[in-house]
Order: C-alpha cells, then sequence, then structure tokens
C-alpha cells in the first residue's frame, strides 16, 4: 500500500485552511450584509454608504490576500510550490465561500446570480459562475506545480504560456470592473448604485482560454518528464533546470 507523499499531506492541510477560511469569511460578510440588509446584492443601492464600514471592509479584503499568500509560504519549498499552495488556498476558498453563504443565507440560489466580487481598486461584478470557473482553474494549475515541482527539477509554465495566463488575468478584470471603469468618471453616488445589467460572456470565455493555456504547458512538461524520466532543457520553459535561489 502506497503512503500518502508529504507534498499530499499539504495539500490536503492547505485545503482543509482554505475550508475553514471560507466559513469565516461567509459568516463576515453574512454579519454585514445582514447589518445593511443586502443579503442579496444585486438589488437597488448595493453600497449603501456606511461610517467606518467601507474602510473595514477594503482592509479585510487586503487582510484575506495576505492571509492566503502567508499558507502557500509556509507550505511550499520553492517559489514555485508555494505559488501554486496559494492558487490552491485561494480557488477552494472562493468556491466553499459560495458553498457556505448559500447554507447560512440560502443565497446565491444559482450560479447565474450577480455578486459584488471584489473592491479593490473599483467593485468587481460578476454572475457566481465566473470567478467560481477561475477558482477551479487555479485549484488545477496550483495543484499540478505544487505537486510536481522540485528545487532540482522546476515546474513552471513557459514563456508564452505565461504571458498568455496574464493577458487572460487582465482580461477577465477588464470584464469584472468594466462597467465600473465607465461610471468612475460619472461621481462616487454612480459607481455606488451601479447595477450591471449584462455580463460579457465572450469575451469571459476567451479570457478562461487563455487562463487554460498555462495549466496546458504545465501538463505536457509533467507528462515528457515523467515518460522520459528526467527534466529537459529543450521544450521552453515547460520545465526547465535552474539553481533554486
Amino acid at each position: 500500500m502506497n503512503r500518502i507523499s508529504p507534498e499530499h499531506k499539504r495539500w490536503f492541510v492547505v485545503a482543509l485552511y482554505a475550508v475553514a477560511m471560507a466559513w469565516v469569511e461567509a459568516a463576515a460578510v453574512y454579519y454585514l450584509r445582514t447589518l445593511l440588509g443586502r443579503i442579496e446584492p444585486y438589488q437597488p443601492n448595493p453600497l449603501p454608504i456606511a461610517t467606518g464600514l467601507s474602510e473595514a471592509e477594503l482592509i479585510r479584503e487586503i487582510a484575506t490576500l495576505v492571509m492566503l499568500l502567508t499558507v502557500g509560504w509556509l507550505a511550499g519549498a520553492t517559489w514555485r510550490s508555494r505559488a501554486g499552495y496559494s492558487l490552491i488556498a485561494f480557488g477552494i476558498w472562493d468556491i466553499f465561500y459560495y458553498v457556505f453563504l448559500r447554507v447560512i443565507t440560502g443565497w446565491p440560489r444559482s450560479l447565474s446570480n450577480w455578486d459584488i466580487l471584489f473592491l479593490i481598486p473599483l467593485p468587481w461584478w460578476g454572475p457566481v459562475w465566473a470567478p467560481t470557473a477561475i477558482a477551479a482553474l487555479m485549484i488545477v494549475f496550483g495543484t499540478l506545480v505544487s505537486q510536481s515541482d522540485e528545487a532540482n527539477r522546476p515546474v513552471w509554465p513557459g514563456r508564452f504560456a505565461c504571458g498568455f495566463g496574464l493577458s487572460g488575468v487582465a482580461l477577465s478584470l477588464y470584464v469584472f470592473m468594466a462597467d465600473a471603469i465607465h461610471a468612475v468618471d460619472k461621481s462616487e453616488t454612480a459607481l455606488r448604485n451601479l447595477l450591471p445589467v449584462s455580463f460579457n460572456w465572450p469575451v469571459f470565455s476567451v479570457a478562461l482560454l487563455l487562463l487554460a493555456v498555462p495549466i496546458v504547458d504545465v501538463c505536457r512538461g509533467v507528462w515528457r518528464r515523467r515518460r522520459t524520466g528526467s527534466s529537459t532543457n529543450e521544450a521552453p520553459g515547460r520545465i526547465i533546470r535552474q539553481r533554486e535561489a
């Protein structure tokens, strides 16, 4: 019987942390939305002015990112595996946040329900299925890297694959913030009262395809290494030898 590898154990510990953190996040959002009468975010006056709450919410979002990055840093042995574990934590946290929010509040009722995803630097709007789709890609990519990367046999997408992935990130962020970008020049009131009426899913689909390119690139590299039993410098950037910093 095969023993569970240390990396598999780390994966499960990071996943457990992310699930627990998702419950805390869902509970905090439940308290906040109950206080503001906004269990369902997509309604008139979605961002009401409440003294101190906006500032606290922004800092809470930053603190959440710090926590996710921290657990990845502690779990990984190289900068690549640390990035991978951080992405795993982020993806699992994001998906289970919606699962637990549904358990606590009954919302979202479906994956098509609109949500305010983030507030920095502008409000992000999108249906629930959009961030969860990205979260799933993050989990897959993070798992591939964290479970395969070694100091003397690094696993990371190549330069072009990274370029495609970053383009996907930029494109998805634009889709999420497009309405806010158009409203920001009007007034703060217009930004707070913004309720998008349509989601640009064709462009977002392109963004998802771009985000999947690094995953495919890493998969090919891992498969090649397992097939040959060694790493290679031949294929650009898939699995490369480099001295660990």
